[in-house]
């Protein structure tokens, strides 16, 4: 929403998705800096929390057990075990946020982005992002400096095999240009803003100019 006389809308789950090293990070950090009508949807986790961190802004900390009641009590819209660790996105607070206009950025995987389809179809606009080659998305792995041959390799082997589930979004965008691409996925943000069944505010406004 922007501006006092801006018709209401609901709000809307924007997923990025890519393979490491295809720039999903960069462009989801640029646009939540440079559009304050999105912020970043905040998981449950039963990771300790790691020295800086908040609960409530960076993860909903908690227990195992309260995590297992949420999992059995169908509180989440997507969850998955990383490392040990449950992960999990809340949906009361999401959709008291979607009803309110609030959008949410997700930067998950295609397995999530399944889940989260699957619960709320109507909400849900996916997002992904593809390396302009393989032999560009190996050069920006090794590039980064940070990890073992071993572990760019099998990097490069989870790439592809994200990559195969492509045709599982709603839009791919080819990240051969970091600026063009951000562009792109602002476009995209803006026009499923403005989809019909989205402006909830438009029934009462064109009823007033009916009369």
């Amino acid at each position: 929403m922007s501006g006092p006389d801006a018709l209401h809308r609901r709000g809307l789950m924007f997923i990025l998705s890519s393979p490491s090293g295809a720039g999903k990070t960069t462009i989801a950090r640029r646009l939540l800096a440079e559009d304050g009508e999105i912020k970043l949807s905040v998981s449950v986790t039963t990771r300790p929390m790691r020295p800086g961190e908040v609960d409530g802004k960076d993860y909903y900390f908690v227990n195992q057990a309260e995590y297992d009641r949420m999992v059995a009590a169908d509180e989440f819209y997507e969850w998955a075990t990383v490392f040990g660790h449950g992960y999990g996105t809340p949906k009361a607070h999401i959709r008291a946020g979607l009803k309110a206009g609030q959008d949410f950025l997700f930067d998950i995987d295609w397995q999530g982005t399944q889940q989260l389809y699957q619960k709320d179809q109507q909400d849900v606009v996916r997002v992904f992002l593809l390396p302009p080659s393989i032999d560009e998305l190996q050069r920006r792995l090794n590039g980064r400096g940070t990890d073992s041959a071993e572990v760019i390799k099998a990097r490069m082997d989870r790439a592809r095999g994200e990559i195969s589930h492509w045709d599982g979004y709603d839009y791919v965008v080819v990240n051969d240009d970091i600026d063009v691409c951000f562009a792109k996925v602002v476009q995209i943000l803006a026009a499923e803003r403005m989809r019909r069944q989205r402006q909830t505010g438009l029934i009462g406004f064109v009823r007033e100019l009916m009369r």
